[in-house]
């Protein structure tokens, strides 16, 4: 790999320098602490009656000698482990927590002792098939697993700055770096599940060692050329599956390696496996200058968010391969939109963001924590979605109607599959990396969260406060404190694409801005207590599909501030499908503060439009539809399936 030169990023301000006080947020990373982590915990230590068996610590315990018997579960379950780890790395960071830190430590010196004499660390491949490492990359993620590892030891190493699972990821890095490689000789393959390639960067942060750089760039240069690696291996195998098929032809695109990532120009195949590459491309492009990467990381996002992508920010609608389909195709009652490939859509907004500070991404940035991401998880803490519909009806959910087997019209406790609760933690427990970035002297706001945060910039240091009611409201100010007298820098605000106006005072006077690329900046000499207000206008508003979305052609959905909203059985009655929302109805907006944790909710007069009376028969040529008045009532997307199961639809007929 050439040596050139890194982009000017802009850095996101470390978790460890800002102290989350917000009242919507603290809800769900106190959840994240106090229940989420140790469920998480008893989950993945079979520890949960009637929730799926994980067996992701008993395969650990296996292969590091303590323990007998066979492998569990899926080939990837080490991850589930693995993203655990990292997230309560996160919670350290924040707080030091003696007994949570003794759990992992416990749990870090039986994956140490898992690990091979030659730095190999992988259960099911040392339980179950010890003789075939990496005969089978396409489908068994060994690299994958081995990316998540590393992340988790990145999160803990930073949090507690113990070198013991750090130290286990880089022996295991160093031996994947003698593996694979172009050079003859050399696995010349790469993961059929990406995520090792934005892992590797991160090593490469860590220890400042270069080569997990280089490798990170090898993995994502041999994506998709040509011979086909993925189809020279099926044949070494007999094009046997691991999963018990047969190839007869490899769908090259479902993994991203139909051609090299630089040449791709769409969202295609697995929408996980998709946000993880654009992820790694986005972090490889800003470390080495790579300006073809960044131009592919560029048309990509741009298919992805609009052509491709849910009003939830839900990605990958097609439910066989949890794939994309083809553009504009965003059916509402058989979606998939993974959580997982939202919190990957989450991942490459944030890089893009420190390449050029651009609101269109922290805008979907924004739209997927508040809709998707948070709505993957209940308000309990203890209940999951694999899936997020935009539309349920629970007759259909696991009838025998075989298209709906993967809706669920209420979260399940645990999945046999848990990729997505884990990965859920781990973004929330790490939020706070997500609200700032300093470029030279501009402090960026990406996100509205309130609390405290510390900045360093060139010409000084500063503290930030930053108060709101968000999402509810759209009232926001921030209390300036640098630590020297006169300080000159620019703070930028984003203006979200959602809010018609604002307004902006300093001290309480109107004041002239600037905007560049989305975001108000504020270039001025700052004092010790400066006060900035930023008032967004806040409108519950009608949104309307692009006339291609077939599923959505005469609705109308409803969003106010980052929020989509939803009707659903408990507010509205059954058979939603007959209510309409008249176009010129007035939307009010109601506090409702005992209601699903305190939310907003929008009303509105509708419609309830139903063919009476119907005297048998499927078909009647004499049928009366009959209109009738009903309040409807909206409630966040989030929010929906905590009062037991009922329909529930994010787009309405309008009339």
């Amino acid at each position: 790999m050439a040596e050139t030169a890194a982009l000017a990023k802009a850095k996101p301000v470390p978790m460890t320098q800002v102290r989350i006080a917000d009242a919507f947020w603290d809800d769900y990373i106190r959840l994240v602490k106090d229940v989420v982590v140790p469920y998480q915990w008893e989950a993945i230590n079979d520890r949960v009656p009637g929730a799926e068996p994980s067996g992701a610590v008993r395969n650990f315990k296996i292969a590091a000698g303590l323990a007998q018997g066979d492998f569990y579960g899926f080939v990837f379950q080490d991850s589930d482990v693995a993203k655990w780890l990292e997230a309560v790395g996160y919670l350290l960071a924040k707080e030091r927590d003696p007994d949570l830190e003794a759990v992992a430590d416990g749990m870090i010196e039986i994956i140490a002792q898992a690990q091979q004499p030659d730095g190999y660390l992988n259960t099911y491949f040392t339980i179950k098939e010890p003789g075939r490492r990496w005969t089978n990359l396409m489908d068994c993620h060994e690299l994958y697993c081995a990316g998540h590892m590393i992340e988790a030891a990145v999160s803990y190493y930073r949090a507690t700055g113990k070198r013991r699972l750090l130290d286990v990821v880089i022996r295991f890095a160093d031996y994947i770096d003698s593996v694979f490689g172009p050079e003859e000789g050399r696995l010349n393959g790469y993961d059929g599940h990406q995520e090792v390639e934005l892992a590797l960067v991160k090593l490469y942060e860590a220890t400042e060692d270069r080569k997990y750089l280089r490798l990170a760039q090898y993995f994502l240069d041999a994506r998709g050329t040509s011979p086909s690696f993925f189809e020279h291996e099926a044949d070494g195998r007999g094009r046997r599956s691991h999963w018990g098929f047969t190839h007869r032809e490899l769908e090259l695109a479902y993994f991203q390696a139909h051609r090299p990532v630089r040449e791709q120009t769409e969202a295609v195949g697995h929408a996980v496996r998709f946000a993880y590459m654009v992820a790694g491309m986005a972090d490889v492009a800003a470390e080495t200058g790579d300006e073809a990467l960044l131009a592919a990381c560029r048309r990509l996002w741009d298919n992805m968010t609009e052509r491709q992508m849910y009003v939830t920010g839900g990605i990958g609608s097609m439910a066989q391969g949890e794939a994309f389909s083809f553009d504009y195709d965003l059916p509402n009652d058989t979606v998939y939109a993974e959580t997982c490939a939202s919190i990957g859509l989450v991942f490459v907004a944030h890089r893009m963001l420190q390449i050029e500070p651009d609101a269109k991404y922290a805008d979907e940035m924004e739209r997927a924590l508040y809709n998707t991401v948070v709505g993957g998880m209940s308000l309990d803490g203890k209940h999951f979605f694999y899936v997020n519909p935009l539309e349920v009806d629970p007759k259909a959910c696991g009838g025998r109607n075989k298209k709906f087997d993967h809706v669920k019209p209420v979260r399940q406790e645990w999945f046999g599959c848990a990729c997505c609760p884990p990965n859920v933690a781990r973004l929330l427990a790490s939020l706070g990396e997500y609200v700032y970035a300093v470029k030279d002297d501009t402090v960026y706001v990406h996100l509205y969260v309130g609390g405290e945060a510390d900045f360093r910039l060139p010409r000084t240091e500063l503290k930030l406060i930053q108060r709101s009611d968000y999402p509810w409201s759209g009232s926001i100010s921030f209390e300036v404190h640098p630590n020297q007298a006169d300080a000159s820098f620019t703070l930028a605000l984003r203006l979200p694409g959602w809010s018609p106006s604002a307004v902006l005072r300093v001290n309480g006077e109107p004041i002239d801005y600037r905007t560049a690329n989305g975001y108000a900046r504020i270039e001025r000499t700052w004092r010790a207590g400066d006060i900035v207000s930023l008032e967004l206008e806040m409108p519950a508003m009608r949104l309307r599909c692009h006339p291609a979305v077939r599923a959505n052609v005469g609705k109308t959905a409803i969003q106010r501030g980052p929020l989509v909203y939803c009707l659903e059985q408990a507010d509205n009655g059954e058979a939603l499908h007959e209510l309409v929302l008249p176009a010129t109805g007035e939307l009010k907006v109601r506090e409702a503060a005992h209601l699903l944790g305190g939310v907003r909710v929008i009303e509105a007069e509708g419609i309830r439009a139903r063919a009476e009376p119907w005297n048998g028969g499927l078909y009647r040529p004499d049928a009366i539809l009959r209109e009738t008045g009903q309040n409807l009532t909206f409630i966040p997307y989030y929010a929906w399936a905590n009062r037991g199961e009922g329909e529930m639809a994010v787009w309405v007929r309008e009339c």
